[in-house]
């Protein structure tokens, strides 16, 4: 399946993020680098609202090494961003998670990205395993019938 044939359906978990007037460009939809924030947004928020980081007082905390997006459709002010959110790959320290980013009510992804976490120990910014709470949240993500491409 390639990324442009994503459907709501092929995720797990949904974050929904609403468009700013600053999000538009110059020409009238959401500036690429937008985006990037978008799939930061929707994975940190499940995350905290799963209980699984505490990004103030948490002794581990998630570094980004690697990430990626594709555009098929614009998205624009004032569009209602529905992120969908799955794990691709749990490491011992690390997660690849992929986003999908759906204007308002479509069925069909307008972009579709990942980004690699990788965790660490807050004091000394070393690799470490995912605690229990971590690895818990984010195996919940993996798809039950994995349609990844």
């Amino acid at each position: 399946m390639s990324l442009r044939q994503l459907h709501r359906s092929d995720f797990v978990a949904f974050q929904t993020i609403p468009t700013r007037w600053m999000d538009n460009d110059i020409y009238g939809h959401v500036n690429n680098v937008n985006y990037y924030s978008y799939f930061d947004t929707a994975v940190n928020r499940y995350l905290i609202e799963a209980g699984a980081l505490d990004i103030h007082q948490g002794e581990v905390i998630g570094f980004v090494v690697e990430t990626s997006c594709n555009y098929f459709r614009p998205l624009a002010f004032p569009d209602t961003v529905i992120a969908g959110i799955r794990v691709a790959k749990i490491g011992r320290s690390s997660v690849r998670y992929e986003v999908g980013l759906f204007r308002n009510l479509e069925d069909q992804v307008s972009a579709a990205g990942h980004f690699i976490h990788v965790y660490v120990e807050r004091a000394s910014q070393k690799p470490t395993e995912l605690p229990l709470p971590l690895r818990t949240a984010v195996t919940a993500l993996i798809p039950s019938e994995p349609k990844l491409p």
